[in-house]
Parts: C-alpha cells; sequence; structure tokens
C-alpha cells in the first residue's frame, strides 16, 4: 500500500512546496481544494475516502487575508477556516482508519502587537481585533473535536519566506523600484519563518508522537521592520530605498485593496516549544534565509 497524506487548501504557496516535498518522499499526496481537479470540499464521502489509511491530514485551507477587510471578505475568511475545519473533523471521526496526525494551520497574529516583550505559547497574550477573532475561531473549531486515534496540532504560523512566491515577491519589488525603506515606524518585529522550515517542522511533529497542542511555528530570531528591509536591500545591492511613512501605506492599501496591519503590526513570535522539543531551525536567521531565496 502506499503511503499518503492528505493536503487541505493544497494550492497555495505552502500548498504547492509541501505537495513537492511530500511526492519526492514516495507520498501519494491527495488535494482538497475548490479546483475541479482535486476532491471537492463539498464532496464528504471522497474526503473520508481519502482520509482513510492516510499518514497525516494537513489544513491550510483559508481565504487570503491580503484584502480589504469589508464585510464580504470577513465572512469569506472566517468560513474558509471554520467551516473546512469542520468538515474535516467531521471526515475524521467518519473514518475507519484515519491518519495519526492531523496538523491544522494558525497564525502568529493570533498575539497582540508587541514591541515590549516575545510572545511564547505559554506567556503570550492574545490579542484583539479582527485578525485575532478569526485566530482564536479558527483554532476553536479545530481543537472542538476529541479525536481518539489521531493527535492534534496547531502551527501558529509566522510570515513565510522562500522562493518564487508569497510576500518575498512584494517586498523584492519595492526594493527593486527604490521604494524599499522603513515602513511605518520600522520598530515593528517581523517574525518569519523559511518555508524549508515549515516543511521540517512538519515532519519533526509526525515523527514525534508525544507532541500535540498549539505550537508558534517562527524562526526564532525575528528582526524590526528595519532590519528586515536594510538587509533585503543590502541582499539585492540597492543602497537607494524610500521609506513609506504609515499616512501613505494607509493610501496605498486602499489603492492595492489590502490592509496596513499586515505591514504595522508587531509580531514579536519565538518558537519556545520547538526548541524545548529539540528543532533545530535549518534557516535560524534572516540573513541565511535572505541567502537562499535570493
Amino acid at each position: 500500500m502506499n503511503k499518503k497524506i492528505v493536503l487541505a487548501g493544497g494550492t497555495g504557496f505552502i500548498g504547492i512546496y509541501l505537495e513537492e516535498k511530500f511526492q519526492n518522499l514516495g507520498y501519494e499526496v491527495k488535494i482538497i481544494s475548490r479546483q475541479p481537479q482535486h476532491i471537492s470540499w463539498s464532496d464528504f464521502a471522497s474526503i473520508v475516502d481519502a482520509l482513510e489509511d492516510s499518514e497525516m491530514l494537513i489544513n491550510l485551507a483559508g481565504k487570503s487575508v491580503d484584502c480589504r477587510y469589508n464585510e464580504k471578505n470577513k465572512k469569506e475568511i472566517f468560513d474558509s477556516r471554520t467551516k473546512t475545519t469542520e468538515i474535516l473533523g467531521r471526515a475524521v471521526l467518519e473514518a475507519n482508519n484515519p491518519p495519526e496526525l492531523w496538523i491544522n494551520s494558525s497564525t502568529a497574529t493570533i498575539y497582540r502587537h508587541a514591541e515590549d516583550r516575545p510572545m511564547t505559547e505559554e506567556t503570550g497574550e492574545i490579542g484583539s481585533g479582527f485578525s485575532v477573532e478569526v485566530a482564536k475561531k479558527w483554532e476553536s473549531s479545530f481543537f472542538q473535536f476529541h479525536l481518539p486515534k489521531t493527535r492534534q496540532a496547531a502551527l501558529r504560523i509566522a510570515i513565510v519566506l522562500g522562493k518564487d512566491g508569497g510576500v518575498m515577491v512584494p517586498f523584492m519589488n519595492l526594493v527593486k523600484f527604490g521604494l524599499g525603506g522603513v515602513q511605518g515606524p520600522g520598530t515593528q518585529k517581523f517574525s518569519w519563518v523559511h518555508m524549508e522550515d515549515v516543511y521540517n517542522i512538519i515532519l519533526f511533529l509526525q515523527k514525534r508522537k508525544d507532541l500535540s497542542g498549539v505550537f508558534n511555528c517562527s524562526s526564532p530570531n525575528p528582526v524590526t521592520n528595519r532590519e528586515f528591509m536594510t538587509k533585503l536591500r543590502k541582499k539585492m545591492n540597492k543602497n537607494l530605498g524610500l521609506p513609506s511613512p504609515k499616512w501613505m501605506l494607509e493610501l496605498g492599501a486602499i489603492f492595492i485593496r489590502t490592509e496596513t496591519e499586515l505591514i504595522l503590526k508587531s509580531r514579536w513570535v519565538i518558537p519556545a516549544r520547538l526548541e524545548e522539543e529539540g528543532y533545530s531551525f535549518k534557516f535560524a536567521t534572516i540573513d541565511t534565509a535572505l541567502e537562499e531565496i535570493i
């Protein structure tokens, strides 16, 4: 019998990377998505069938938060996370031989704006506002299920850096056109994680059958926005980088239909549990990450 994993919402930046990685390990990768070539979210029987005899379920489903927070988008952001998670939970319960491990993505945005101290799983303070409410309901929809045969782990994922997509594209474009200076005050913390470490953390949790619950999925060395933009300019050999004050970001966000929170919120997140349990980051510093990406 082939080794099998199930990727839910596996058509985005992270999902495409994980699909290739697991296929290279010899896994059959079943994908649940809204795309016609994959298992449909509305086909409950096929979702249950995909989960049967699989080793792991990884859920990445969720509408991008890179949009304006109007009522329509807010509802889609909530529903695309909570409803899909609830479908998966019911399917895991329905399966006769469900996966041993279910990893559900969450977000490091669940913590408050922090410039005073880092947030760990144990000592971190949950924030307030729309994005935090999304994260809280996402995690509660996941942990509402009590699954006797399946271990559950929620990854509070920081901003993921990697090649060929994700946030590096707009950041590099800003630098390319001379706009890669500080954004807002520049003191806000930029918590990040390299794509390869996301994958390795999943393998680590798969191997460690004693681990479950919430994990911060972020590099142990966050930087400030100022440090990140400085290092990115240096790596791209661009000396000039005009700053973007808050008022300019607010104006620009309206035109490109996004929210400034994605840039201005200070995310100071430390992966305390992973480090305590012995996970070693391949890309622990922003220098090593940028060296690999660019």
